[in-house]
């Protein structure tokens, strides 16, 4: 009878070919970003996942591991944008609580992949095309404690267009030198991942004279109120109010009693429309700026009268 072993040794160099065939293709997809969520509400994930791929090569993954929810009670996912040897595009899904494994993108325990271009912050703005301010200050304060945070009128302390969906627009610089703008719609997350020196502040003072629209802008003028952010007005910067450890960003009702450029009230718990600390004389800190000039600061105890400029 015949010996069916030849045969049979083929078919296994076939399937062993295969095998390696297919390890070998699945090594070949080199990760561009990855962003995680659900629908538009996402954020970017790359440096983050770059930071896991280091110590992983497979993780389960969900809110904990990237830090953020970005669409509070939906099921999100995680997407990995990469191309392939030829330079097709391939976008990877991973739902909510599944396993990611990175054995399928090339050099991904060294993390040398996805766009390591990071942006310098050149100056940020809060409101509309119409009704905006300067909000550069209050993004660095922020930016010392939080990579990541859902942001709106209470993050800044002020409503600059009141009923009306607002935008955080952050202007930053590449490393080619190219501008580009980043907007984020009011209640969305941001992230700071995206910017070189976040954490670090050491940002927004590079001689930047753009504006909302990128260049200088005009006065903008709201209904009762002068031009915000205009040659020669008062912008409100950031004022809290209280005592240490307890104490209320206040900004917001500041600047809405700004009047000819000029901001006129006592200092006490009625005229600041809190009580962060009953029955303490509390004291306020004021940070300001005159048009763009530098910003100053003073600070009034309660019962006193607050005069700028």
């Amino acid at each position: 009878m015949p010996s069916h072993k030849p045969a049979k040794q083929i078919l296994a160099l076939i399937v062993f070919a295969l095998v390696i065939g297919a390890s070998a293709w699945g090594q070949q997809f080199a990760i561009q970003r990855a962003d995680y969520g659900h629908a538009h509400l996402r954020v970017d994930v790359t440096q983050r996942l770059r930071e896991l791929a280091r110590s992983n090569t497979t993780f389960r993954m969900g809110n904990s591991t990237f830090g953020v929810d970005p669409a509070p009670g939906m099921v999100k996912t995680l997407r990995i944008f990469a191309t392939g040897p030829r330079g097709a595009s391939r976008t990877f899904e991973y739902r909510e609580g599944s396993v990611v494994d990175g054995s399928q993108f090339t050099g991904w325990g060294g993390g040398n992949w996805g766009n390591n271009d990071q942006y310098q912050i050149l100056g940020a703005w809060y409101g509309t095309a119409h009704r905006n301010v300067d909000v550069t200050q209050r993004l660095r304060d922020l930016a010392k404690s939080n990579t990541f945070f859902r942001m709106g009128n209470s993050t800044f302390g002020v409503d600059p267009a009141h009923g009306v969906v607002k935008t955080l627009r952050i202007w930053a610089r590449g490393p080619r030198g190219d501008e580009k703008q980043f907007d984020y719609r009011e209640g969305s997350v941001v992230d700071g991942s995206l910017f070189t020196g976040w954490g670090g502040g050491n940002w927004g003072g590079g001689g930047w004279n753009g504006g909302w629209n990128g260049s200088i802008r005009p006065p903008v003028t709201q209904p009762g109120r002068p031009p915000v952010g205009g040659i020669g007005q008062l912008n409100i910067v950031r004022a809290m109010y209280g005592v240490p450890g307890r104490s209320q960003d206040v900004a917001g009702r500041l600047q809405s009693m700004v009047q000819n450029g000029r901001l006129n009230t006592a200092v006490n718990r009625s005229t600041m429309g809190t009580d962060p600390a009953p029955g303490v004389l509390k004291t306020l800190r004021v940070t300001y700026s005159i048009g763009r000039g530098q910003q100053q600061q003073v600070t009034i105890p309660d019962n006193g009268q607050l005069n700028i400029p």
